[in-house]
């Protein structure tokens, strides 16, 4: 069922998403598609495994592998300076250990955009089908490389990190290619606020080279919170169908806890079902206004 003229816009957040892979699991048991479908970090990570209409895959990956200190230690960090291990994450495991659906995934009819930010520019580069023909598991990884935990990734002739940096909860790039009425995914309670950065002499010690990342990495809890705010008048306005956890997460960006994700991951799916008639009814709408 295919979910004419409404665009599916995903948050990031580490091992946060597995709220959003809970929600898309629901809506991927029930045939749900859209037409576009947008995120950024592990939004977009989570958001190919539902594309590539592989139920269960994502809970298999991002809970399954939590406790494997391939897949995240400090180790890998103090090994290979990131927290994640990337090749593992982004190799290993969608080419040989649970295998992602390429096939699937490239013949599917929704456009699917990935988020990520240039160091460079400190502003957001988004890549489409056209652009990872090829190669869709680097622009991946470059969207959830975290500063600090990561290294930057080279695509395409750019330096890319984390989409969430530049465009936490890409809506406005998801009006921009034509979609005025979007479901939107967020991982965060309705009351939460991101403050300002603790470790902006940390920014300028790490990423000497990229002075407009720095300065986009500074502005990021502006950013987020006016997208929150515009977000919300959205939803007023009938234009967004927000889904996100109505309390506080107990499950940070580097959980480990198999049963707290498995918590979150149920979360995530009991709030998608919840909404699932409200969301029909939002799509099924002639018109945003």
């Amino acid at each position: 069922m295919m979910l004419k003229n409404t665009g599916l816009v995903l948050e990031g957040g580490g091992m946060r998403g597995v709220y959003t892979a809970g929600a898309l699991e629901f809506l991927l048991e029930n045939d749900v598609e859209f037409p576009y479908v947008i995120g950024v970090s592990a939004g977009a990570c989570i958001a190919a495994s539902y594309l590539s209409k592989q139920k269960g895959r994502n809970k298999k990956v991002n809970i399954g592998f939590a406790k494997d200190p391939r897949y995240l230690s400090w180790r890998n960090y103090w090994k290979n300076r990131e927290l994640f291990g990337m090749d593992y994450v982004f190799d290993e495991i969608p080419n040989r250990i649970i295998p992602f659906d390429y096939e699937t995934f490239h013949n599917g009819e929704s456009e699917f955009v990935i988020g990520t930010t240039d160091c460079k520019t400190g502003k957001a580069a988004y890549f489409t089908r056209n652009d990872y023909k090829e190669d869709v598991l680097t622009p991946l990884r470059a969207s959830s490389s975290l500063p600090f935990v990561a290294p930057v990734v080279e695509f395409q002739s750019r330096f890319l990190l984390d989409g969430g940096i530049s465009d936490p909860i890409p809506i406005h790039k998801a009006m921009a290619d034509g979609f005025k009425k979007n479901v939107v995914i967020l991982t965060r309670n309705k009351e939460y606020r991101k403050k300002p950065s603790k470790f902006v002499s940390l920014l300028r010690r790490k990423y000497p080279d990229y002075p407009y990342l720095i300065n986009t990495m500074i502005n990021r809890f502006n950013l987020y919170n006016q997208t929150l705010e515009f977000l919300e008048e959205e939803e007023r306005k009938g234009n967004v169908l927000i889904i996100r956890p109505i309390l506080p997460l107990k499950v940070s960006r580097i959980e480990k806890n198999p049963r707290k994700l498995e918590a979150l991951y149920q979360q995530g799916y009991q709030d998608s079902k919840v909404q699932f008639k409200n969301l029909l009814q939002f799509a099924n709408e002639k018109k945003a206004i």
